[in-house]
């Protein structure tokens, strides 16, 4: 898929000038070192993608495309201080290389940033792209806080589950689908039907990390092969090991995942052997597929050529199908 290599360049290399020259450093070369780390650009490729969608030069969407990246990468430097986590992407995390205050700081300002960046746009245009931004932030805030709460409870549904993760994960890819439409001129019915394919796609995004936390490889996921289980998150596949498991099985699984051993080599190994014996691993990727089906059925119902159709086709396919 050359056009996605293309998308990913240009928005590396644009996000690589937006501090250049700016002082204090220690503010602004951690927010540097996060960006450059990169990951897959999946929010803002879609920003452009969308306006490209519509008849538009991508580079017009670029300043919502930054947007979207950087406040993404913001929740990444908070979300890995609640977390504590040591590594992201396969390098230390930005509170370990520096310290706790800049990082939050530093990530505070990356959300200042982020709305700034929509100051580019004509007020119609800019008023319409900051509420649903705001809207989506909030959200995400809303997603971020079920899942602190989920970790201390037992009696929370896959349903719940799914609805935490549309939050914190989900809606910004949909948000990164309709800002891109906006910006490229789409009527407000195919802006919002992307914005499904996207919050649909998203869902099975968060659904195949999940199973690759536990069934990935550790070189390419670009951090240790089940953190998840380590941390007793009750994931995809813990709800539908209890689901499909036995009283035998279910108990099991709760015995690991009431404890946490300095060395958790064997929980790991164990709770990986319940998920495969309860079917749990091939349950998950039915429901990858499952949510990957509802945003293509979002999609055909969108004014689009085929080129473009079958582009954003291509590149579902592609996220569903990563090994990181």
């Amino acid at each position: 898929m050359d056009f996605l290599i293309t998308y990913q360049k240009l928005v590396s290399d644009s996000l690589s000038e937006i501090n250049q020259g700016k002082s204090p450093q220690g503010l602004y070369a951690p927010i540097d070192y996060l960006l450059a780390l990169r990951g897959k650009r999946l929010r803002p490729v879609l920003v452009l993608m969308a306006c490209e969608a519509f008849g538009k030069d991508p580079k017009e969407a670029l300043l919502a495309a930054h947007a979207v990246e950087v406040f993404h990468n913001f929740t990444l430097m908070h979300d890995d201080i609640m977390d504590n986590a040591s590594i992201r992407r396969g390098a230390q995390t930005v509170h370990e290389k520096w310290d706790l205050n800049t990082a939050i700081l530093s990530g505070d300002a990356m959300l200042v940033q982020a709305y700034t960046f929509l100051d580019g746009y004509e007020p119609q245009l800019f008023q319409s792209l900051t509420t649903l931004f705001s809207k989506t932030a909030l959200e995400v805030c809303e997603g971020q806080q079920y899942d602190v709460d989920f970790e201390s409870r037992n009696d929370v549904s896959i349903e719940n589950y799914l609805e935490m993760i549309r939050l914190k994960t989900a809606v910004l890819v949909g948000c990164s689908m309709q800002m891109g439409a906006w910006v490229g001129g789409a009527s407000n019915e195919d802006a919002q039907l992307l914005y499904q394919f996207g919050e649909q796609l998203g869902i099975a995004f968060q659904l195949q990390d999940d199973f690759l936390d536990t069934f990935g490889d550790a070189a390419n996921f670009g951090k240790r092969i089940g953190g998840d289980i380590s941390e007793n998150k009750k994931t995809i596949l813990v709800h539908l090991a209890n689901i499909n498991g036995t009283e035998n099985q279910r108990n099991e699984l709760q015995k690991w995942l009431s404890e946490t051993p300095k060395d958790d080599t064997e929980k790991i190994v164990a709770v990986t052997q319940l998920f495969k014996d309860t079917g749990a691993d091939t349950a998950t990727l039915d429901y990858v597929q499952d949510f990957t089906q509802q945003a293509f059925d979002a999609l055909e119902k969108v004014n689009l050529s085929q080129d473009m159709r079958q582009r954003f086709v291509a590149f579902g396919n592609w996220l569903m199908q990563r090994t990181h």
